[in-house]
């Protein structure tokens, strides 16, 4: 079964989400399924600019002051908890993730994609790096051992023609699971809905598309839910 994961690397429901899939996979494996997934980029917010700035000063700017930007991010701290990440929003810094998507592609390429996208999401959530930084995405290229040219223009042809893709195909909040291309569901949803959606897809190959919607995502506008 073909699952494509469209993501990005500062939203938390997605780091969420991604956890609890790779676990519903897991279980379906474990009964004789096979799996194979593909990672899509998304951009919340493609015109972020990185410039270091704190996370919690440009959400405090967005989403109406200080207090209801830290009443988003503990809800979400609390809830990836539950799911053992650790997320430190207090050193997060707001960042472009164009290039970032770069290194997943061609650590993908590679063989390291899944543990490209895992280190980005830890670098943001966790160690309060700057994924927009050329700099820094170097260095996890390095610790990764995956080549990656980022100053020139490895990966950004690609990119942008998944990135266009996903606008095409109306993606506008994630994570997004898209099943065998025509089965979605959305959203960082609990790991026993994704075994089941595994399940249920299995059974309903090749019938009418379905929709299994409801769970916490981040949209396009960088809004995540509470």
């Amino acid at each position: 079964m073909k699952v494509e994961i469209y993501s990005d690397v500062v939203c938390p429901w997605c780091y969420i989400g991604h956890i609890r899939f790779a676990r519903a996979v897991e279980r379906y494996r474990a009964k004789g399924g096979e799996v194979e997934v593909e990672l899509r980029p998304f951009q919340l917010d493609p015109s972020a600019e990185s410039t270091g700035a704190p996370l919690l000063e440009w959400a405090a700017a967005k989403f109406g002051g200080v207090e209801r930007a830290e009443q988003m991010f503990g809800h979400v701290t609390t809830t990836a908890a539950g799911d053992g990440l650790e997320m430190d929003f207090g050193h997060a810094v707001h960042a472009n993730t164009f290039d970032a998507h770069r290194l997943v592609r061609l650590a993908g390429e590679q063989g390291k994609g899944e543990e490209a996208l895992y280190r980005l999401f830890a670098a943001h959530f966790t160690d309060g790096l700057d994924v927009g930084s050329r700099e820094v995405l170097a260095k996890i290229a390095a610790e990764l051992g995956v080549e990656a040219d980022l100053d020139g223009q490895d990966g950004v042809s690609a990119v942008r023609e998944e990135l266009s893709r996903a606008r095409a195909l109306g993606v506008g909040s994630v994570p997004l699971f898209l099943f065998e291309g025509q089965f979605a569901v959305s959203g960082a949803q609990p790991e026993d809905a994704l075994f089941a959606a595994l399940e249920e897809v299995a059974q309903r190959t090749g019938q009418a598309p379905a929709e299994r919607a409801g769970g916490e995502a981040c949209d396009d506008d960088g809004y995540c839910a509470v």
